[in-house]
C-alpha cells in the first residue's frame, strides 16, 4: 500500500509537513486517525516480486500496487489468524489475483504498522479533488507490543483524468525537499523487524569466477543451498504449506548432485559420511512429499475418471490424507531429531573449513571451476546421450527414471556452475531443451509412481464405506494413469532427439571443453 512515498525534510515535523503543503497547495484537510495494517506475503515473496502488497487494515484485505499505491482487489475481512490460502477466499477478483501468483503457497504475516495518518486533498481552482496526500507517522509493533519508529512518510494517490495536476504537485513536493523513498515502508519494515523484504528465494544464484578455486566455489554454492535447507526447516515442521518441504528436498537434492558431480574436491572419507546422512535426510523425507502431491492434485485425478465416478474416489482421499499424516509425524521426528541437527551443523563446519584441508585427497581442489564444471557437464551430457540412445517405447521403466535422475544431475551442474560461468546464449537454451525433456520423462516417472501406490491402496479403500464404487473408480483411474504413461513414451523420441541433436552435441564439445 504505498503510492508514491516520499521521506520527509531532514528534521521537518508532521506537522511541520502540514504546514508547508498548505503553504504551496491549495489544499483540504480531510479524517485523521490512526490505523493498523497488517502485510502478508508468502515465504519466498511472491507478491513482493510482483510488485504487489497485501495488508490487512480497517476491516478489509486488499491487494496493492507498490509503485502506485492503486488497489487490485480488496474484500472485506477479518485478520487471518492462521496461514491463508488464496483457495480459501470466497470467489472473485482478489482470489483471482492472489491464486495467479501464489498458487499453493500459504500467506504469511510479514509485519504489523500502526500509523497516524493525516489526509490531505489537492483541491484545482474549481474546488476538486485532483491529488490525494497522506502525511503518515508509522511505528513497526513487534510481536510483544512495543513500537519502533519507523521514518515518517508522505504518501500520494493520484486521481484518473488529472495526470497532469499529479506531476504538479510531485514537482511543487520536490522544490520543498520531499524526496521519493529509498524503499516501500514494507520494506523498511521487514528490515527494522530483521528480515529480508522478498522473503527466501528457493532458487540460489552464487556469483563465482572461472578461475576460482573449485573447492571454494563449490563451497559456496553448499552453504547457499544449506541456507535454504535451514530457512525451509521450521515451516516444514510447522507444515505452513507444501513448499516448504518442497524446498527443502530440492536443496538437499542439489547438494547430493555437488557431492557426487565435484567429488574430486571433497576428502574421500568425509563425502562419504556426508552423502550418507543427506541420502537418509532425502529418504526420511520423501514419503511424505509423495503424499503431498498426490493429496495436492486429488482433483487433476478426479478429472480423469468419467464425471459419474469422480465422487466414488471420495474414499481414497481419505486413505491419501490418512497415509499423509503418518508420514508427516515421522517427517517431524526425522527433521527435529539429533541426528538432522548434526549433519547440518557439521555440514556447516566442513564446508567452512574445506578449502584450507590438506589437498592430497583431492585432486580437483585447486584446479579452476570452470575447468571441473565443464568437464562434468560434459560427461553428464555425454552419458545421457547415450542412455536415451538406449531407450525406445519397449523399454523398462527403470531406464527412464535413471536417465531422468542423470538429467536432474546435469540441470543442477547447468544452474548451479554451468550459467554463472559460460556465457547464457549457450546454457540457457541448453537448460530449455533439458527441461522439456525432463517434463516428459517426469510425467513417465510420476505415473508408474501413482500407479504403484494406487494397486498398494486398493485394499484401505476396499474397506472403506461405498468401497466396491470406489474400487471400480480406482481401476478406472489407474487404466487413465497407464494410458498417460504410454503417452510420455510416445513423445520422449521426439523430446530427447532435441537433447541429442548433433548441433546441440557440437556445442557442448566446444562451450565446455
Amino acid at each position: 500500500m504505498s503510492g508514491s512515498e516520499l521521506l520527509l525534510p531532514d528534521r521537518m515535523t508532521l506537522r511541520g509537513a502540514g504546514d508547508a503543503l498548505a503553504a504551496a497547495l491549495r489544499v483540504q484537510d480531510g479524517v485523521q486517525g490512526v490505523h493498523d495494517r497488517v502485510y502478508y506475503d508468502t515465504f519466498d515473496g511472491l507478491l513482493h516480486a510482483a510488485g504487489l502488497s497485501l495488508v490487512h487494515a480497517d476491516g478489509a484485505l486488499s491487494l496493492f500496487e507498490v509503485d502506485s499505491g492503486v488497489a487490485r482487489a480488496s474484500l472485506p475481512a477479518e485478520a487471518p489468524t492462521e496461514p491463508l490460502f488464496a483457495s480459501a477466499l470466497p470467489a472473485g477478483s482478489l482470489r483471482e489475483s492472489l491464486s495467479a501468483l501464489t498458487d499453493v503457497r500459504a500467506l504469511l504475516p510479514l509485519v504489523h504498522v500502526h500509523a497516524r495518518e493525516r489526509l490531505i486533498s489537492v483541491l484545482d481552482d474549481e474546488g476538486k479533488t485532483v491529488v490525494r496526500l497522506a502525511l503518515e507517522e508509522p511505528e513497526l509493533v513487534d510481536p510483544a507490543g512495543a513500537d519502533s519508529p519507523l521514518r515518517p512518510r508522505l504518501r500520494i494517490t493520484g486521481i484518473r483524468g488529472y495526470d497532469k495536476a499529479r506531476l504538479q504537485v510531485e514537482a511543487t513536493l520536490g522544490e520543498l525537499g520531499f524526496k521519493a523513498a529509498d524503499q516501500p515502508l514494507v520494506d523498511e519494515a521487514v528490515r527494522a523487524a530483521g528480515r529480508a523484504p522478498g522473503g527466501v528465494p528457493s532458487k540460489i544464484e552464487v556469483p563465482l569466477r572461472g578461475e576460482q578455486r573449485a573447492d571454494a566455489a563449490a563451497a559456496l554454492v553448499l552453504r547457499a543451498l544449506l541456507e535454504v535447507i535451514e530457512a525451509n526447516l521450521e515451516g516444514t515442521i510447522a507444515d505452513l504449506d507444501s513448499e516448504f518441504l518442497h524446498d527443502l528436498r530440492v536443496s538437499v537434492r542439489r547438494s547430493r548432485a555437488v557431492q557426487r558431480e565435484l567429488k574430486g574436491v571433497f576428502e574421500p572419507a568425509e563425502l562419504a559420511h556426508f552423502r550418507a546422512e543427506c541420502r537418509w535426510l532425502q529418504q526420511a523425507t520423501g514419503d511424505a512429499r509423495d503424499l503431498d502431491v498426490h493429496v495436492l492434485e486429488f482433483a487433476a485425478m478426479q478429472a480423469l475418471v468419467p464425471e459419474s465416478m469422480r465422487d466414488d474416489l471420495d474414499p481414497l482421499l481419505e486413505v491419501l490424507r490418512g497415509r499423509r499424516a503418518r508420514a508427516r509425524r515421522a517427517l517431524v521426528t526425522a527433521l527435529r531429531s539429533e541426528r538432522t541437527l548434526t549433519l547440518l551443523s557439521a555440514w556447516r563446519s566442513f564446508l567452512d573449513g574445506l578449502e584450507v584441508s590438506d589437498e592430497e585427497q583431492r585432486p580437483d581442489a585447486a584446479r579452476p571451476i570452470a575447468a571441473v564444471a565443464g568437464e562434468r557437464i560434459r560427461k553428464v551430457y555425454r552419458q545421457m546421450v547415450r542412455m536415451g540412445s538406449a531407450i525406445d517405447e519397449s523399454s523398462p521403466a527403470e531406464q527412464y527414471h535413471e536417465m531422468r535422475k542423470k538429467g536432474k544431475e546435469l540441470r543442477y551442474l547447468l544452474e548451479l556452475f554451468g550459467a554463472p560461468l559460460y556465457p547464457g546464449e549457450v546454457v540457457k537454451p541448453m537448460i530449455k531443451t533439458l527441461k522439456a525433456l525432463q517434463d516428459v520423462l517426469g510425467r513417465h516417472q510420476d505415473r508408474e509412481v501413482q500407479i504403484v501406490l494406487l494397486r498398494s491402496l486398493a485394499p484401505e479403500v476396499a474397506r472403506a464405506e461405498n468401497g466396491e464404487a470406489a474400487l471400480l473408480a480406482l481401476g478406472a483411474l489407474i487404466a487413465r494413469l497407464g494410458e498417460e504413461e504410454a503417452a510420455a513414451r510416445g513423445e520422449f523420441a521426439a523430446r530427447f532427439a532435441e537433447f541429442a541433436a548433433k548441433q546441440q552435441r557440437l556445442v557442448v564439445k566446444e562451450t565446455f571443453s
